[in-house]
This record gives structure tokens, C-alpha cells and sequence, in this order.
């Protein structure tokens, strides 16, 4: 590959330096680039993405598995691989380092690397009114409490069965990639991130019995805000990768199925997947 988009993490790369850096190499070895920050790029619509990446082959995101999420939903239409350089703390999904980010060019601009297929969720949220909302994410679907409210009743269907009815702080639903992160801090099992399963944690769940549940890839899991005490008071919150949330109320359903579409990752580490687990 010869053609880098870049989009950074002004919070992380100050004055553009590194971004700077990396431009003026890839140039110098015969390639090119452009380079937008993360916070202008998510703000293009899917028409502007797509000109946007035209002519490129791969998206270097320098961040942390934030920034790298936020790019994947943005560019989710586009098949084009996603290479992160660790700007961030752990970065389970930026391989790269900072510290070798020649290296790591040398190998791309060589080809030298190979590429993860990782599912998406989509989530469609369906409020009383009639409303629709549909969103995709790489790692996870959580829904919450909103503000200072109390326990949130979640009513869990799974391929139109009712499965069970959860009191608790809210429920998470992960993709393999997503088991890392807030699922794992609430003490859900860790998958490899090449498998093709839905992962559903209760979040502090009222119940001594609550554990998580791993569905098929091709389930469907519907969840309904249920009313609890006071239905006027119950409130919580949807929020996909981590990014603004949408608000729910009372016999508010989100349906979560599979995505169609994937996200490719570029590799150029041959450790595996358990072997980055302990490094990290």
C-alpha cells in the first residue's frame, strides 16, 4: 500500500507533530497522504467519507482505542483496513506503538502485513413514538441508567423469546473485539476477537444469579426499558462505542443483530491474540 489517510487525536498528537512526522516519511518513500483530525472526520456524513477515502488504502489512526472506535463507525461503508498507532494507555485494538512508528510504516508501505476481519453490531432503537435510530459499533452496545436515577428494569428477548428481566445498572451487549473493554470491567468472559458471538453482561445487576450469556452471531437480542417503581421516572441511555448517547424511556426497545457490514485491521505483529492479552 502506498496512500495513507491519516486521522489523529489532536488531544493526543499536540501541534500535529508526530501527524507531521509521519506525513513528511511516507512522502519521502514515495507515498501519500492526507491527514484529518478524528474530531472533523466524524463529523463528515457517509457521502463525504466515502469521497473522502476514495483513493486510499488504508486509514492510519493515531489515538487510542477510543479514537480508533470512532473512526470504524464512521468508515463501517468503506472497505478500507484500519491500522492504529497507540497514542493512548493499554490500546487493545492499536497495535502500533508510537515508539516504532517507522517500522511500522516500512512494513505497510512493503506490504508486509496481514488483515483481521472483525464483526460489527448494529443496534436500531425504537422509542414509543414510532422513532427509529440505527447505529453500528465494533466493540459494544450499552445501555444505562441515565444521570442519578435508580436501578433500570431491562426486559432481555432473545430471537423473540423473552430470556429474562434485569435490575441493575444496565446491560452491555459486545461484540469479540468489545470483551476487552467494558465488558471485561464488568466481568464478562474475554473472546478471541476473530470469533463470531454476541456477548450480553448485566452491569451491577440486583440478582446473586446474574451472569453473562454468550449468544450465536446470528441471534437477535431485543431489549425493552421496563418500568419499575415510578414509570415516570425511569430513565437510561443507549450509547454505541462509547459515543453520545440516546435516551430512553419506558417501552423503549433497542433490537441488536450481527452487522452486515465488517471492519478490516491491519497486522504486523505475529503475536497471538493470547500473547498481547498477558503483554497488555
Amino acid at each position: 500500500m502506498k496512500n495513507f489517510y491519516i486521522v489523529y487525536n489532536p488531544d493526543k498528537d499536540e501541534d500535529n507533530r508526530i501527524t507531521s512526522e509521519l506525513t513528511a516519511y511516507i512522502e519521502s518513500q514515495n507515498g501519500a497522504c492526507k491527514a484529518m483530525d478524528c474530531y472533523s472526520f466524524s463529523a463528515c456524513d457517509k457521502q463525504q467519507v466515502t469521497d473522502e477515502l476514495e483513493s486510499f488504502d488504508c486509514i492510519l489512526v493515531l489515538g487510542g482505542d477510543g479514537t480508533l472506535l470512532n473512526v470504524a463507525s464512521s468508515a463501517s461503508h468503506v472497505e478500507i483496513p484500519l491500522f492504529g498507532i497507540n497514542l493512548g494507555t493499554v490500546g487493545f485494538l492499536t497495535e502500533g506503538e508510537i515508539t516504532n512508528w517507522q517500522t511500522i510504516i516500512d512494513r505497510l508501505l512493503a506490504d508486509d502485513y496481514s488483515m483481521q476481519d472483525r464483526m460489527m453490531i448494529r443496534g436500531t432503537v425504537r422509542t414509543g413514538d414510532g422513532k427509529e435510530c440505527r447505529k453500528r459499533a465494533l466493540n459494544d452496545i450499552v445501555i444505562s441508567r441515565a444521570g442519578f436515577s435508580r436501578l433500570i428494569g431491562l426486559d432481555v428477548y432473545v430471537n423473540g423469546s423473552f430470556l429474562n428481566a434485569y435490575e441493575g445498572d444496565g446491560i452491555i451487549i459486545s461484540t469479540p473485539t468489545g470483551s476487552t473493554g467494558y465488558n471485561l470491567s464488568a466481568g464478562g468472559p474475554i473472546v478471541d476477537p476473530k470469533a463470531r458471538v454476541l456477548l450480553l453482561t448485566p452491569i451491577n445487576a440486583h440478582d446473586l444469579n446474574s451472569k453473562s450469556i454468550v449468544f450465536g452471531a446470528e441471534d437477535v437480542v431485543e431489549i425493552e426499558m421496563g418500568s419499575r417503581r415510578f414509570q415516570k421516572d425511569e430513565t437510561a441511555c443507549v450509547s454505541f462505542d462509547g459515543d453520545t448517547p440516546e435516551h430512553l424511556h419506558v417501552g423503549d426497545r433497542v433490537r441488536i443483530a450481527q452487522a452486515q457490514s465488517t471492519i478490516w485491521i491491519c497486522k504486523i505483529s505475529n503475536q497471538s491474540f493470547l500473547e498481547i492479552l498477558r503483554k497488555k
